[in-house]
């Protein structure tokens, strides 16, 4: 048994018998599993409040293949193995129709070199950078993107082994942390932007729709894991206080970025601005979190809708893949 996937139509589901048994998610075994757990936990209460017939699935405590035994997935995996396109392909093969990203959609999104890449050639800006494949490219760095500047992982989540450096001494730390969480996923992709100074934003999508746009604001160097999840003093602005001409601007970017890296369903885009009001692109997200500090569901808020139904509709995305 396989899927095919059919996005012409949305399917929306009036009764949640529709969704048959459905699996959530959570958990696994990256960087992110604390917060997959809160995400997950979260939406399995959610779904369970909504009558829907659905349980809690942790692939690090369960063989993944038992998930045959649903008829669909909710997925709420953060980080590599869950929102990478591995678990979407594990899925495809199966023939178990899961919500959110396909594969390419969710490999592409995750890497966010690639990510990028595309955007830039559609038109949507990115910040410069430099690839870090060692510690002879650190000088290249400094002289090209100046200091300070951030250095990422390519392919990690939630700002995990991010860091900001303020002086050229820092940099070769800074690189080594990256290149270990790199690491620890298989992976070796590390790269450095200039710091960027302006306002934060982030646009989500819901069913090919943009929601309204945040304005984040953190007393910390950067918006880094800490102040995503656990910082109370993480300031957020919906309205973002984007002028009408602006605030569909950042729209119509991140529903350009999020159609170039291939997702799908739901998900996020976020963007800096530089001194010169131009959005640049950080990242597509194609599994964010849904937490109580998480942004998509305060997104929803802002148009009416609640955090049962966020979670209902992201798993009607679910529907577009169909048991062949």
């Amino acid at each position: 048994m396989r899927l095919k996937t059919d996005n012409a139509a949305l399917h929306r589901a009036t009764d949640a018998k529709e969704f048959g048994r459905v699996a959530v998610l959570l958990g696994g075994d990256s960087t992110e599993r604390d917060i997959s757990l809160l995400s997950g936990n979260a939406v399995l209460a959610a779904l369970k409040r909504r009558g829907v017939d659905a349980h809690a699935f942790d692939p690090r405590e369960t063989s993944l293949p038992k998930v045959v035994e649903f008829d669909r997935v909710w997925i709420a995996l953060h980080g590599p193995g869950g929102e990478d396109g591995t678990l979407q392909g594990a899925l495809e093969y199966l023939g178990v129709p899961y919500t959110g990203s396909g594969v390419m959609g969710s490999a592409i999104g995750m890497d966010k070199l690639r990510t990028k890449r595309l955007a830039h050639a559609i038109g949507v800006a990115t910040a410069d950078y430099v690839v870090l494949r060692g510690p002879q490219d650190l000088e290249l760095a400094i002289e090209r993107l100046g200091i300070p500047m951030i250095v990422k992982p390519a392919t990690q989540g939630s700002s995990v082994g991010m860091s900001k450096v303020e002086k050229a001494a820092d940099l070769p730390a800074a690189y080594e942390a990256a290149a270990k969480i790199e690491a620890s996923a298989g992976m070796d992709e590390v790269f450095a932007e200039p710091w960027i100074t302006g306002k934060e934003y982030t646009v989500a999508v819901l069913q090919g729709q943009a929601l309204p746009s945040i304005r984040i604001e953190t007393p910390k160097k950067f918006y880094d894991y800490e102040a995503k999840y656990f910082r109370d003093d993480t300031k957020y602005f919906c309205p973002s206080g984007l002028s009408g001409p602006a605030e569909q601007h950042l729209a119509n970017l991140a529903l350009a970025a999020f159609d170039a890296v291939g997702a799908s369903g739901w998900g996020r885009a976020d963007f800096m601005m530089d001194t010169t009001g131009r959005p640049l692109l950080l990242e597509v997200n194609t599994i964010p979190g849904m937490t109580d500090h998480s942004l998509v569901p305060m997104a929803a808020r802002a148009t009416g809708i609640d955090f049962d139904e966020l979670v209902w509709r992201v798993l009607e995305t679910s529907f577009s893949r169909v048991r062949t």
